[in-house]
Parts: C-alpha cells; sequence; structure tokens
C-alpha cells in the first residue's frame, strides 16, 4: 500500500528534548489492569478488551485521495477502509511480526495456483452480504478489480493490475463498455479466478488491495462512489460530508460468522477532516480525540510535552516503519534534464535539516543516503553522494557539479509540497536554505494534498509546463519487500498521463529490466540482490533526494482498548480497537 501520509516539522527545543528523551516513561494503569508504558503497543496489544459499545473519534488534518476503495493509494485509508470494505485476502489483525501476514478476508483462505503462479484462484465464504442484504459474489469483485483499472476516472489506486493481468487491451467497464474482462473469470458465485501476463508469486498481496473489495455494479456512480461506499465490512457511512467529516455505524448485514478477523467493538466511528494538527494533538491528549488518522506522530508543541511529561510519556508509541520520506528530482525539466545539475542539489542538501523538519532522530528517523530502509529485505547501505562528515552537505563537490552542467552560479527551479502537510513544508524551506548557499534558487509551491498526485506533482503535463524541478514525497511499502516497496516509484511504467502516479521522477530504461528481473527471479537471495540493485541505479542517476527512513512518537487515546502497531502499515491498526 502507498501509505502517503501527513507531516510536520519539531523546532530545534523540541529536538533537543527529543535526543535527550530516549528513556521508559513512567507507567499507569487502566481500567482494564493494563500498564500504560512507552512503547507498550508496540509489538504486543495495550488494554485488551472485548467490551463493545460506544463511539471512537477519529480526526486528520487534511483529506486524503478517496474513500472509494477503487481510488485510494494512501496507507492510512487502506487500513481505515477495512472498517466497512472487505478485500479477498488481509494483513493479519495482530501485534508484532504477525501483521504482515496474509490471510483469506472475504476469500477462505489465500490464493491458489497450479501453473507456477500464472493463474490464480480464490472461493469466496458463503453467507457474505452487501449492507442492503444482497449477497456477495465473485461477480461484484470481478467488477470492482475491473473498475479499477479506469485511471483516466479513478486516478489515484495503484496500478497492479493494470500492468500484471492479461487484459487484451481491455480497458475496464466505462471505456470497454459491454465487454468482458478477459483476465478474470467467474465460474460460478464464489469462484473467481485471476489470469496474468506473467507468473507472480505474490499475487496474494495483490488480492489484499482495497480495489478487490466489491462494488455492486448497480450502484456504482463513478467518481461520485466515494459518497457511500456500498459496505461489504461490519460498518456502512451514515453521513458523508466532502472535506468536512463522515460517519460510518454499524452494518447490521455483516455477520460475524462469515468474518474470523474482525471485532467490530464500537457502535460508530466520526470522522473529522480538516481539523488544525496541533488541535488533535491536543484533544487527543484531552481525551476527546481517540485516534490522528494520519499515523505520522504527534506536532511539536505536542511532542516536547509528551516527552517531557512521565504520564503522557507513558501513552505514547515511538514505532518504525518501512517508509521513506523523500524529494523527487525532475529529469524532464531544465536545467535538472542535466545529470550534474541534479547532483548539485543532492550534494548541497543538508540532511539535518530534512531530518529536523520531520521531527529528530526519535520522531522523525534516521537520514536516509538510499532509498530502501534498512527493515526491507535486500537493503545495502548506500552513500553515493555524501554529505559531509556532518550531513550538512558538501558545498564544494556541489559547486563543481554545478561547474560540469553549466551552471556555476546555480540556477533558479520550482519546489512543490503538500500544502496542509507542516513537516513538507518545512522540507521545502530547509533546501530552499540550503541550496541557495550555491546559488540554487526555489521557489516553493503548495498544492492540495488531496489532489496533490491526480492533478499537480504527480500529473507529468502539469509539473513539466509549470517548471516542478522538486517535489516533496513519501512512500511506504505496499509490503515489506523489495517489490512492494520500490515497484511503484522507480517503474517508469507506471507514470500515467492522466496522473496519479507516486513516480514523479525516475524513468530509467535500466531500472524497468532490473524489476522485470527481479519479478521472474524464484531464488529470494538472488531476488532481493537485484532489487538492491535497484536501488543503487536510481541513486546513481540522482533522480531522488532521500530524506529520513521514518519512525513517529504517537499517542493512544484515552480509554482506548486493543490498541497496537500494525507492522504492514506502521500505525495502530484502526479495526481492533474499542473502548473501555
Amino acid at each position: 500500500m502507498r501509505k502517503r501520509v501527513v507531516q510536520v516539522v519539531a523546532s530545534g527545543s523540541a529536538l533537543a528534548l527529543v535526543l535527550s528523551a530516549c528513556g521508559g516513561g513512567g507507567g499507569s494503569t487502566t481500567d482494564n489492569g493494563a500498564t500504560a508504558q512507552f512503547n507498550a503497543a508496540v509489538g504486543q496489544v495495550f488494554n485488551q478488551s472485548d467490551k463493545k459499545g460506544g463511539t471512537l473519534k477519529y480526526a486528520i488534518s487534511s483529506n486524503w485521495d478517496s474513500t472509494d476503495p477503487g481510488d485510494t493509494y494512501y496507507g492510512l485509508s487502506w487500513n481505515l477502509i477495512r472498517t466497512y470494505t472487505r478485500a479477498l485476502t488481509m494483513f493479519k489483525i495482530e501485534p508484532g511480526s504477525g501483521s504482515q501476514t496474509l490471510v483469506g478476508d472475504l476469500a477462505q483462505d489465500v490464493g491458489q495456483t497450479n501453473d507456477g503462479g500464472k493463474t490464480w484462484t480464490y472461493k469466496l465464504r458463503p453467507g457474505l452480504k452487501f449492507e442492503d442484504g444482497t449477497p456477495i459474489t465473485s461477480k461484484d469483485v470481478e467488477y470492482a478489480v475491473s473498475r479499477s483499472l479506469e485511471k483516466g476516472t479513478l486516478v489515484n489506486g495503484p496500478t497492479y493490475f493494470n500492468d500484471f493481468l492479461d487484459l487484451k487491451g481491455y480497458q475496464g467497464p466505462y471505456t470497454s463498455k459491454g465487454q468482458d474482462n478477459p483476465a478474470i473469470d467467474t465460474p460460478d458465485d464464489q469462484t473467481i479466478v485471476f489470469h496474468l501476463k506473467q507468473a507472480f508469486g505474490g499475487f496474494d498481496y495483490f488480492a489484499m488491495l482495497p480495489s478487490t473489495a466489491p462494488v455492486p455494479q448497480a450502484k456504482d456512480t463513478g467518481v461520485k462512489y466515494k459518497e457511500h461506499p456500498v459496505s461489504s465490512g461490519p460498518y456502512k457511512f451514515e453521513s458523508y460530508q466532502q472535506d468536512k467529516s463522515f460517519t460510518l455505524v454499524r452494518n447490521d448485514q455483516w455477520d460475524p460468522s462469515t468474518d474470523p478477523n474482525r471485532k467490530a467493538l464500537p457502535d460508530r466511528y466520526e470522522i473529522t477532516i480538516g481539523a488544525n494538527a496541533d488541535d488533535i494533538d491536543n484533544r487527543i491528549i484531552s481525551g476527546d480525540l481517540h485516534v490522528d488518522i494520519a499515523g505520522t506522530g504527534v506536532q511539536p508543541a505536542a511532542l516536547s510535552r509528551v516527552l517531557g511529561d512521565p504520564t503522557l510519556k507513558a501513552r505514547a508509541d515511538n514505532p518504525s516503519s518501512a517508509r521513506l520520506n523523500y524529494t523527487s528530482i525532475n529529469p524532464k525539466v531544465a536545467p535538472l534534464d542535466n545529470i550534474e545539475c541534479r547532483k548539485a542539489v543532492l550534494y548541497a542538501a543538508d540532511r539535518t535539516l530534512y531530518q529536523q523538519a520531520y521531527g529528530g532522530p526519535l520522531a522523525g528517523g534516521d537520514i536516509a543516503t538510499g532509498l530502501l530502509p534498512p527493515v526491507i529485505p535486500g537493503f545495502q547501505k548506500l552513500d553515493i553522494y555524501p554529505a559531509g562528515a556532518d550531513n550538512k552537505g558538501d558545498l564544494d563537490k556541489a559547486k563543481a557539479s554545478l561547474a560540469a552542467c553549466g551552471h556555476p552560479d546555480g540556477f533558479a527551479t520550482n519546489m512543490a509540497y503538500r500544502a496542509e502537510r507542516p513537516k513538507e513544508k518545512a522540507v521545502a524551506e530547509g533546501l530552499q536554505q540550503s541550496l541557495a548557499r550555491v546559488g540554487i534558487k526555489l521557489t516553493l509551491k503548495a498544492y492540495p494534498t488531496g489532489d496533490y498526485f491526480a492533478l499537480y506533482a504527480g500529473k507529468p503535463s502539469f509539473r513539466n509546463s509549470n517548471n516542478l524541478g522538486l517535489m516533496t514525497n513519501s512512500w511506504g511499502a505496499d509490503w515489506n519487500d523489495g517489490f512492494g516497496f520500490l515497484q511503484q516509484i522507480t517503474d517508469s511504467r507506471v507514470i500515467r498521463d492522466t496522473g496519479g502516479s507516486s513516480n514523479l521522477s525516475v524513468m530509467i530504461p535500466e531500472v524497468d529490466k532490473l524489476i522485470d528481473q527481479a519479478i521472474a527471479e524464484t531464488d529470494k537471495a538472488k531476488r532481493e540482490a537485484i532489487w538492491a540493485q535497484v536501488d543503487k541505479r536510481v541513486m546513481e542517476e540522482a533522480v531522488i533526494l532521500p530524506g529520513v527512513w521514518a519512525k513517529q512518537v504517537t499517542l493512544r487515546g484515552v480509554g482506548v482498548t486493543n490498541v497496537f502497531v500494525n507492522e504492514a502499515f506502521g500505525m495502530y491498526d484502526f479495526t481492533t480497537m474499542g473502548l473501555q
């Protein structure tokens, strides 16, 4: 899953506190007898309970792409969407490494293949129903996957099905009207069969995508479907206000006997969109809110307070994730179409400012020198463009690169960031400051988070015509291996003229070939070595400035039960929470 996220910035004083506040917090006891302490929800469940009832209150400072399961690519959305939809498979709902294990969801089990991974078959559980009582069949799943292919309309989701299914020219039910999808068979109401162009042993990860959540064709309203996705899960939409809020209530047609994964404890979810980020932290501290949906950690003001107060620190967790916060460098706008000018950006960047923008080592993460986070198998330490002993940049090498690209006095370009994300703004301001030391002038451009990839930075015609040379970006593994992390941000074939791709700058034919080699390689060690080659080759082209491999300080809400960090998402698991 893409895991695009919401960001903020830490001041110097907050950073200093972070660095000095790494010890355990003072413990306290909940009504259920659980002892609250720092990292109590990492690798274990905090405050276990099966009590049902109550309203969980969630909030976020900016909207994400869509609540439509066929049109979403934010990790927070993939986490939350499991409350009102069910995909064919899902990540196990348990703490620790077990949460990276796939199990059947709509399907009775993970997929079966008898031809080495080119054909995959799933059997649905009996008794599944939509919120109106209509039976869910394999045809509803087929239609959901087919509509997700329509990237001209549903622009935001991943392209795995577009790229791997043997579609034979089929483009989706809107474009290829009246045609059947030749890549998917539904021989009966409980069986669905996928045909791939090439063998892929990890297809169960594709079956986990929200785009496999069933959609009744008669209820499909295209881009408006996000206003009321038809529920296949334990909750359904009661209300929806674009960019403001939505409410989920119990789906009385959901049968727990068909769903061994979810407890469905609260009666109701109230989701507020566009709240002030600092207010969200204050309301979680006071008990007025339970969860910050962004999952990327508290803001600087609250960070100082949380880590300085033993009682609050006991409610905090410090998970790491398979995420890279980075800046894409556009090789399609001059003078960044010259590799030496791109190298100048990497050499001149003050990496410590990047780290501070995300909150320092504890709240923000480690300074990154390549793409693959250390937790991803195949990781190899890279440092092709060293930033000096103090990580503040190598200005001599930057100036030499500028001279080599014919701009010894520097150049001007624009830098994009997501308007509602203070951390990304701080990154842009930090780069503006540090690159100016060698004459590179950045003009900062803020764009709305919800359309950042669909209409602005992610749309080639817009970014190129608007001289967007640098663009903040963030990526968490769709799943924790080389393919799940690298393919969607380094494969040039996922870039779409219509927009919506996370790959803003990597267009290297050799990388595309390496990706194909890795997909076809059956030996795990050899496959991981190829992904390391992809990482190195992208860095050699200087089309990405790595920022930080992410960590965050998150805060558990007052009275929330069954709290744990789901390692597949790198944030609290939203499906298991309840209230004491």
